[in-house]
């Protein structure tokens, strides 16, 4: 375990940031098992309260994938591949890998209560967009698209951070 805060939030953004371009331009089954040796580096190098954490992480992943559902079966999103039944593994090992962050590069993000309400309606959006621009996924109506992922992000985000703060109270940084 790395015992330097700083050097642990950054690992822990690089990796984020790597798991996430990985699945985003090779969307498969290759991109989740890298994904989950990364979830096993980040357990091993980063993460102070490994079972708390795990929960957490599952906890979020569900949530994420869920919405992620949502968001394919009402036309916001749209595969490549045709109609999507489940949500893609690569999308879900996306939030599994984003769940990290929440209690380490992006911890800081709540420690102020209004900050989600406003960052997260932008970035969430964002990423959808740069992957949607990068191939993986398809934005069939861009500004409904954009809106409907922002409205999601903005209830999804702040719910994260109190469902850690409420089940997980150990985890807050």
């Amino acid at each position: 375990m790395i015992r330097s805060e700083t050097v642990r939030n950054v690992l822990n953004f690089v990796v984020f940031q790597a798991g996430w371009l990985i699945c985003v331009l090779y969307p498969g089954l290759a991109a989740v098992g890298l994904v989950l040796a990364f979830l096993v580096l980040h357990f091993v190098l980063v993460s102070q309260k490994r079972m708390s954490e795990l929960q957490f992480i599952g906890l979020g992943t569900v949530l994420g994938a869920a919405l992620d559902l949502l968001w394919f079966r009402t036309g916001i999103l749209a595969s490549l591949d045709g109609e999507v039944f489940l949500t893609p593994p690569w999308l879900v090992a996306i939030w599994a890998i984003f769940m990290t962050t929440l209690n380490h590069s992006l911890s800081w993000i709540g420690r102020k209560t209004w900050l989600p309400f406003v960052l997260a309606p932008m970035a969430g959006p964002f990423a959808y967009w740069s992957a949607a621009q990068l191939g993986a996924v398809t934005l069939p109506a861009l500004i409904p698209s954009l809106i409907a992922l922002a409205v999601g992000w903005l209830v999804v985000f702040p719910l994260l951070l109190f469902l850690r703060n409420s089940l997980y109270p150990e985890l807050q940084p």
